[in-house]
């Protein structure tokens, strides 16, 4: 029967991996995984690791972009309301 292993299981063990304090057979022993299936979490890990960056600029930029839309619109508003204040006070003359 095969094992299947939770996500965080081995994100734990591959950041053991990482630490280079322990040897590849060691935390197979510990974790009862083999070291064939450490090496390809490994390097499943570190190819994807680009891609934790990657979201989080795109995370970033989303909010970014949120907020100048919103900024935009509260412009649009304010603009309307200064208008209608003046219109109102007689500090805007009317166009020729």
């Amino acid at each position: 029967m095969k094992k299947h292993y939770s996500a965080t299981f081995k994100a734990k063990v591959v950041q053991e991996m990482l630490k280079e304090e322990k040897s590849l057979a060691q935390l197979a022993s510990e974790y009862e995984v083999s070291t064939k299936q450490l090496g390809r979490w490994k390097t499943l890990a570190l190819e994807n690791l680009p891609r934790l960056f990657e979201a989080e600029v795109e995370k970033v930029q989303q909010a970014h972009e949120q907020q100048i839309q919103e900024l935009y619109a509260e412009i649009g508003r304010l603009t309307t309301e200064l208008s209608w204040l003046k219109k109102k006070s007689g500090l805007n003359p009317e166009p020729r």
